[in-house]
């Protein structure tokens, strides 16, 4: 690994779901503080819009637009100095929702918050396909006596279409596309495992046999007590999962070595993005202290659909 973390940002509450811009800006959401806000080159950072709930995942689209995984809402709390979730529904909870944002006048549109009858409970990150739709994870919520099954959803831009494509998963969290397209990766919060689904065509899934138990592969899974969360795809096809407890990006080839892992010295490593002309700049967010960092990357990172490089 080259080079160092540059803080970017500070002060920050609950960064999450970093997206790079041509200008240099980074967006990104602030869970705790219920906005999308973004870091300019100068280090200055603005609100662009508040909707409120808790907005995770966040990716443009082709039309320029946000599009935004709202989990509803999380609880804080601090332990050993780093910001935390905490199980428990916040008060004004009522339940997740995926939206579309427009960066210029804050404008927001519910796209879905249902799946047939199932209602979305804590959409947490999303993936555009280039066929005009979405892969997002649901995570669930936590509660002090029991949790949601999770699961994966596919659903059209322009609000048409959601299908469920994998039921259930524990905690299902970080997702993205393999470079070809092919095979969708979720990442599983609390077991610490990287699943591969592949697929027949947008939004269809060509399940894995029992013993599979929600149609996936699965791809690594991690020793020792630690959680994953968000992840992004490198150009050659290496999966960048943020890992929690570690505080660390792992590094993971489609086959499923582990390759190595970066650490960052933040106990709530939460995502990573990548941008800059090459793509070999790294964007990650450090949500237990509040920061937004970049660093330099020995390998570039896969261009998104809807990016603007």
């Amino acid at each position: 690994m080259t080079g160092e973390l540059n803080i970017l940002a500070t002060g920050l509450k609950f960064p999450e779901g970093p997206v790079a811009h041509g200008d240099g800006s980074v967006s990104f959401v602030e869970i705790q503080r219920g906005t999308i806000s973004r870091v300019t080159p100068d280090g200055a950072v603005e609100v662009v819009a508040t909707p409120g709930g808790g907005p995770n995942g966040l990716a443009t689209g082709p039309d320029g637009a946000f599009y935004l995984c709202n989990n509803g809402g999380f609880l804080f709390q601090d332990l050993g100095g780093f910001n935390h979730t905490r199980r428990g529904l916040p008060p004004d909870y009522t339940n997740g929702r995926i939206e579309r944002i427009d960066p210029k006048t804050g404008a927001m549109k519910r796209l879905y918050d249902r799946c047939g009858s199932n209602m979305l409970c804590g959409p947490n990150d999303l993936v555009l396909d280039g066929h005009g739709g979405v892969y997002f994870t649901d995570l669930g919520k936590n509660r002090p006596r029991g949790r949601d099954h999770g699961g994966v959803y596919y659903a059209r831009l322009d609000g048409s279409k959601i299908v469920e494509i994998a039921y259930p998963m524990i905690t299902p969290n970080g997702i993205g596309l393999s470079p070809d397209g092919s095979t969708v990766y979720v990442a599983e919060t609390e077991t610490a495992r990287l699943w591969a689904f592949d697929l027949e065509s947008p939004g269809q899934v060509r399940r894995q046999p029992y013993p599979s138990p929600n149609g996936g592969r699965l791809v690594c899974g991690l020793p020792g007590y630690q959680r994953f969360d968000s992840l992004a795809v490198a150009a050659s096809g290496n999966i960048c999962v943020a890992t929690l407890v570690t505080g660390c990006i792992t590094i993971i080839a489609p086959a499923g070595d582990v390759l190595r892992q970066v650490m960052t010295g933040d106990p709530m490593t939460t995502n990573i993005c990548f941008g800059g002309a090459a793509m070999t700049t790294a964007y990650i967010t450090l949500s237990g202290t509040g920061r937004l960092a970049s660093l330099d990357w020995p390998e570039p990172g896969l261009k998104l659909a809807g990016s603007e490089f």
